[in-house]
């Protein structure tokens, strides 16, 4: 099992309930082909560093998953296909980057905590 981590950006232009019916749609295409989810992050509204679409802002999410390679395929061809994703991006973590996405999100829950 490999390390993935990926990041979408969603069109600005749909209702929080739409744009977590497409976080769930991805999800759930990770899961459906073998993949298990570590980590998922919603970041929200933010400012993209240049225009997309004629586009200037997106709703952002970032899932760490583990799952075979032939999943990336799958889900790159699903971001593909939905016209509500502007941007994505999939890249699989060597160990350095498990351990800070490790590091990351226990400093993100004890902040939390407090």
């Amino acid at each position: 099992m490999n390390n993935y981590e990926t990041v979408f950006i969603v069109t600005p232009v749909l209702s929080e309930q739409q744009v977590q019916e497409v976080a769930d749609k991805f999800q759930g295409v990770i899961t459906e082909n073998g993949g298990r989810i570590v980590n998922k992050e919603s970041w929200g509204l933010r400012k993209l560093a240049y225009p997309i679409q004629k586009k200037t802002t997106g709703f952002y999410f970032l899932v760490e998953f583990t799952g075979e390679g032939p999943i990336i395929n799958t889900l790159e061809t699903q971001y593909r296909r939905d016209e509500r994703v502007i941007r994505f991006l999939t890249f699989k973590q060597d160990k350095y980057a498990v351990e800070y996405s490790e590091k990351r999100r226990a400093k993100i829950t004890n902040k939390q905590e407090e």
